[in-house]
Formats: structure tokens, C-alpha cells, sequence
């Protein structure tokens, strides 16, 4: 029987009416009780760092959650976080480039109406997520949500209300749930995540500063590498018609690097509102030692700044990191997590181009 650890934080699913709105309230063994169907198909064991409205999820909580995962790693066959659905997204992000290269599943769920809702699909989703978690072919960080299991990196939620709130960008869902059964997305998914792995490997776990994987003895021999340092001081910025440059200098004191969501296939204005260069404010912004990461607003199909004579001249820049087809959420953060490991420019490339979890396609 899979030892699989429940890991409860809170989200509409454990969320109930208390007078002021939906707010969470029931707890992991609350929530577990709720699925009977489960009982006796795993050995689970519960733990709750915190109870909160996804929308108060910060940086900080996702070293918990991390931390949860680590501590109990060679305890556990699978690990199923219950989140809300507000931010999974970047959780599940996160915790790709915080737990690397693991061999055992962590996957991320939740639902669009609480447990106690008698049309919940809180049910069927922590159903999923548990046959998924105990499934041997499962591996690395995924949402499990609504019938399809997505990589970690490449989730985006699309819709606030339907049941099949989440859609997975620029790549293949890993696979589909069906009456209990795994139904996998072909052979490419499994292959990738493996090549991954050995890509990963090969990142080791020397010169990358303060942010370094912790001890391995803590895992097994071909364990994941766990990270315990991020930079929350990264921030998204999108373009929009008559937003000044100036917004970059405004910047500055707060921030060490943006996600610039630029127009098309990475269109950025020459002048903004007040006649002043954005070529000028991003260059100077890089200049001083920041970081700037471009991506589209666009939500399929990625970025590619040489193509157009409004992002050529970024295209050039060595100091201008692409996003390529990756979502926001990775970016910001896999951002985070890059500059919690290395400020120096050409090791922060290394690490914001290695694909990790299916994040980018390696032509981008």
C-alpha cells in the first residue's frame, strides 16, 4: 500500500461560509474524511502548515511547503498539496524549481467549490490526485485538477467558475483521469520528464551560492535537490497603451528584477505618454544591475523578439533574459528562484535557460 503525505493549506476547498464570505475553515483530516472512497486505498498521513485563502499565499509559504515535502520525502511514496486555486499556478511553479528532479509525484489540487457544497468537485479532485500520487509512472511537481494532470510549470488558470479551471500552456497535458484509470499523453511527457531529470543532474550543486541544494544525505541516492532560497523581489509589469517609462525608475527601490509582458510576439512601445524612450528606461534598468525577463501578454504560443523591428533591438541585448513560451507564473517564479541562487549574470543565464519540469522548449 503507497504511503502517500496529504498536505493541507487551505483554498476554497477547505473554505466554508462563516458569515463574511467563504473563508477556509476545515482541516486536512476534515477534508480526508470527507472522500470516503479513499479509506483503505492508501496509508495517509496529514499535516497542515497553514490554513489560508490562496490569495494571501507568499514566497515564504512556499519554503514551508517545500520543507513539509523534505522532511517527510523518504517517508512517503507520493505527496498531494491541497491548495487554493487563486495561486496554484505559482505554487506549483515554485515548488518545480525548489524540489528538482524528483522522482516521486507532488502533485497540487484543489476546487472551484468547497468541500461542504453538495456540487463540489473537491471530491473528485482529491480522488484523482491520490490515484495519480500513487501511481509508479508519476514523477515531479503537477496540478491534478479536473480530470487532467498538467506539469507544475505549465499550468495556468483560465477559469474562475467551471470545473475545468485550469488549462495547460504551450504543452501537452501529461494525462487524463478517467473513472480511476491514468490515461497518459503518449510516451513524450514520461520521456521529457526524464531527460529532464539527467539535465538537472548535470546543473550538480556547487557554485550556486547561498541558495546551494541542501545536504543529499537528506535524500536518496538519486533523490531530488531541494532549494531553500528565493528572491521575492521580482514583479510583473505589462504594457499597456500610455503606461510611461517612468514606471521603471519607480521601480527600482523595490525591485530587483520585472517580467515585462510586452504586446505580440514582444512588441514594446518606442515613446510612452510623455515622449520618453522605454528602450532607454529597460536598458538602464538592466544597466544598473537588474534583471528583466520579456515575455507576451499573449497566452499561447511565446515569445520571439527578432521578429518585428519593435523587439529586435531587445533581441540583441545580452542582458535581456527571454521567456520564450513559458508561462508568467514560471517565470516569476523560476525568477525568484534563479536569483535566490546566483546575482552574477552569466550563471543566472545557465539557470533561467535550463529547462526544468517542462518549463520552456530549448529553441526558445
Amino acid at each position: 500500500m503507497k504511503r502517500i503525505l496529504l498536505i493541507a493549506t487551505g483554498g476554497t476547498i477547505a473554505s466554508a461560509e462563516e458569515g463574511n464570505g467563504l473563508s477556509p475553515a476545515l482541516s486536512g483530516e476534515e477534508l480526508a474524511r470527507s472522500v470516503p472512497q479513499i479509506e483503505g486505498l492508501y496509508e495517509l498521513d496529514i499535516v497542515q502548515p497553514m490554513n489560508i485563502d490562496s490569495t494571501n499565499m507568499r514566497p515564504a509559504d512556499w519554503l514551508r511547503i517545500a520543507e513539509v515535502i523534505r522532511e517527510g520525502y523518504d517517508a512517503h511514496d507520493g505527496f498531494v498539496v491541497m491548495h487554493g486555486t487563486d495561486t496554484m499556478a505559482y505554487t506549483a511553479a515554485a515548488l518545480s524549481y525548489l524540489i528538482q528532479g524528483s522522482p516521486k509525484p507532488i502533485i497540487l489540487t484543489g476546487s472551484q467549490q468547497p468541500m461542504g457544497n453538495p456540487f463540489t468537485d473537491a471530491k473528485i479532485n482529491l480522488y484523482q490526485s491520490l490515484v495519480y500520487a500513487a501511481d509508479d509512472r508519476s514523477r515531479d511537481v503537477s496540478i491534478v485538477f479536473g480530470g487532467y494532470a498538467i506539469a507544475g510549470t505549465r499550468a495556468r488558470k483560465q477559469r474562475t467558475m467551471s470545473f475545468n479551471a485550469f488549462a495547460s500552456v504551450n504543452y501537452p497535458v501529461l494525462a487524463y483521469l478517467r473513472q480511476g484509470k491514468i490515461i497518459r499523453s503518449g510516451s513524450v511527457a514520461v520521456a521529457a520528464g526524464l531527460a529532464e531529470g539527467e539535465v538537472a543532474a548535470s546543473m550538480g550543486t556547487a557554485s550556486v551560492g547561498a541558495g546551494a541544494p541542501i545536504d543529499q544525505r537528506l535524500t536518496s541516492e538519486d533523490g531530488p535537490r531541494f532549494y531553500t532560497h528565493v528572491d521575492n523581489r521580482v514583479c510583473v509589469l505589462k504594457l499597456t497603451p500610455g503606461l510611461t517609462p517612468h514606471m521603471f525608475e519607480l521601480l527600482k527601490p523595490d525591485y530587483n528584477a520585472i517580467i515585462l509582458e510586452t504586446f505580440g510576439m514582444g512588441g514594446v512601445p518606442e515613446l510612452g505618454a510623455d515622449n520618453s524612450s522605454f528602450q532607454e528606461a529597460i536598458f538602464d534598468w538592466v544597466d544598473s544591475g537588474r534583471t528583466i525577463v520579456m515575455t507576451t501578454q499573449v497566452p499561447e504560443e511565446g515569445l520571439d523578439l527578432g521578429v518585428y523591428e519593435v523587439g529586435r533591438a531587445y533581441a540583441e541585448h545580452p542582458g535581456v533574459l527571454k521567456g520564450g513560451d513559458m508561462t508568467t507564473e514560471a517565470l516569476v517564479a523560476k525568477t525568484m528562484w534563479a536569483l535566490g541562487q546566483t546575482r552574477e549574470p552569466k550563471e543566472l543565464q545557465r539557470l533561467f535557460y535550463t529547462p526544468i519540469n517542462h518549463d520552456r522548449v530549448d529553441e526558445w
